[in-house]
């Protein structure tokens, strides 16, 4: 594909105000450094940290904030939840750094973004407890967004990906999974001894793809238990969550940095939880802006 090929207004909609479509944002208020949180409500709660505030966005579920914190530039903008929305995100930003909204051509020169994102989660081992954050070091998307793209053997872990289907003899039906490791440098940044590192399955939906059953019946009851029990190189799958994979793989393909950690508020396996998770989450967030 050329370099200077002009992106068609049908592939890159632009708004009339100059900002990207879906989220709202000019090229100008954009950071490279970027902390994700799912839910918009808790953009200002990232905020609050904030020494000061240059802009607040907010369209549909995506919720943006400019500002500084101890001095740093950055941003922290919900995605909502889901791999789907991930992707828009995702491409928007990256937009913002990396294509000129005047002519709609790649700009020379790339611009490289770090992106932490700040989640919550259920551990699948009994080792893992409520309020333990746990990074996703690998993050196994089960969406199939990644497969649209061209180069995803290339930013994959396919050796991963060949052993943990023959192990839980994965549904031909379904998406083929994919896995992608998180950065190396923002996670020895963002982890210490207070942070599990562990493998990360970013189911594509809430209930029957994480194995919860309210009414209707599951294609594989056996699914979790499979996945509980699959060992790479030694270790185990340690949590589910719905966006790491998408985010860890578009941000490769893209040339960004990025990770994710999540707080357990939900123990799988034990079937306890914790929906009074914000005081937990709340340190997070500190710890992270703290070290980012």
């Amino acid at each position: 594909m050329s370099e200077n090929r002009v992106i068609p207004a049908s592939e890159l909609i632009i708004n009339e105000d100059g900002s990207a479509f879906h989220i709202h944002l000019k090229p100008e208020q954009l950071r490279d450094k970027i902390i994700f949180v799912g839910d918009p409500g808790r953009v200002d709660m990232v905020a609050s940290y904030f020494d000061s505030i240059d802009y607040d966005v907010s369209s549909r579920e995506f919720h943006a904030i400019g500002g500084t914190y101890k001095g740093k530039p950055l941003m922290v903008i919900s995605h909502g939840i889901g791999s789907d929305n991930i992707e828009i995100v995702m491409t928007e930003l990256d937009a913002l750094a990396n294509v000129d909204f005047k002519t709609r051509t790649v700009k020379p020169e790339h611009r490289t973004l770090e992106i932490v994102r700040v989640g919550t989660s259920g551990s699948l081992q009994e080792d893992l407890h409520l309020g333990d954050f746990v990074i996703a070091e690998k993050g196994t998307g089960t969406d199939g967004i990644l497969n649209y793209y061209a180069g995803r053997d290339e930013v994959c872990d396919l050796e991963f990906e060949k052993e943990f289907c023959i192990h839980t003899n994965w549904d031909p039906t379904w998406a083929a999974p994919y896995t992608v490791d998180a950065d190396p440098d923002l996670v020895e940044r963002i982890g210490k001894d207070d942070m599990v590192r562990g493998f990360t399955i970013s189911a594509v939906g809430f209930y029957a793809p994480q194995g919860r059953m309210v009414r209707l019946k599951l294609a594989d009851p056996d699914l979790n238990e499979k996945i509980e029990s699959f060992r790479y190189r030694g270790r185990p799958v340690t949590n589910f969550e719905m966006e790491s994979g998408c985010l860890q793989g578009m941000a490769k393909l893209l040339g960004h940095k990025a990770m994710t950690v999540c707080c357990i508020i939900a123990e799988r396996r034990a079937n306890n939880a914790n929906t009074d998770y914000k005081p937990r989450v709340k340190e997070l967030i500190e710890t992270v802006l703290d070290r980012f």
